[in-house]
C-alpha cells in the first residue's frame, strides 16, 4: 500500500490540506489524471531505490522501453486535465503559477523523491510484483486502481477499521464520485 499511496500523493499538492466543505472537489477522472502525471517519475525513482535488492531484469528497474514509454505518453496526455484539476483545488490565486511550463517538472521533481524515500527496500519485491501485474493494463486503468485503493483506505481509516498511521491521502473527491 505504501507504493499505491506514493503514486497518488501528488493529488494532495494543490490543496496542501485535507478537503473541507469550502475546498472544491475533483472528479475521479481528474484524480486519475493527477496520479498519471506523477507515475512515470515515481516508477523510475522506485526502480533506482530498489536496485540494490532487485535483479537487473526486474520490471521496476527498467529505465526505458515500452513499459515506461506508455506511462510517459499517458502522463503527457493527462497533464492538461491534471493542471485544470490542480487549478480548481488551488484556487484563482495559484492558477497563473500552474500555467507555467515549469510547474509540471517542478511538481514531479519535488514530490517523487519525497514519496520514494518512504519505500522500504524490504517492500521492493512486492512492489515489483504489483507493477508486473499492472503492466498489461493501460496506464489510465493503473491510475484508477491507485485512486480507488487510496479512497478505500481513507474510508476504512475514517470508520476506524484500519490503522490511521497507514499512509493515505485525503483526496478531495466530489462525493458523487466516491465509489
Amino acid at each position: 500500500m505504501k507504493f499505491l499511496a506514493s503514486l497518488s500523493a501528488i493529488a494532495l499538492v494543490a490543496s496542501g490540506t485535507a478537503a473541507t466543505a469550502a475546498t472544491p472537489c475533483i472528479t475521479t477522472a481528474e484524480a486519475e489524471s493527477i496520479t498519471l502525471v506523477a507515475m512515470p517519475e515515481i516508477i523510475r525513482q522506485t526502480g533506482r531505490a530498489c536496485a540494490p535488492v532487485l535483479p537487473v531484469t526486474a520490471l521496476i528497474r527498467q529505465t526505458s522501453g515500452a513499459f515506461l514509454a506508455q506511462y510517459d505518453a499517458a502522463a503527457n496526455q493527462a497533464w492538461p486535465q491534471a493542471r485544470a484539476a490542480l487549478e480548481k483545488v488551488a484556487g484563482p490565486d495559484m492558477a497563473p503559477l500552474l500555467q507555467s511550463d515549469f510547474t509540471r517538472p517542478l511538481l514531479v521533481s519535488v514530490l517523487a523523491p519525497a514519496l520514494v524515500g518512504q519505500i522500504q527496500t524490504s517492500d521492493c519485491a512486492a512492489i515489483d510484483h504489483m507493477v508486473t501485474l499492472l503492466q498489461p493494463l493501460p496506464p489510465r486503468n493503473a491510475a484508477g486502481l491507485v485512486v480507488s485503493a487510496l479512497e478505500l483506505i481513507r474510508e476504512k481509516q475514517a470508520a476506524g477499521a484500519i490503522d490511521t498511521r497507514m499512509p493515505t491521502l485525503d483526496l478531495p473527491l466530489c462525493p458523487a464520485q466516491r465509489r
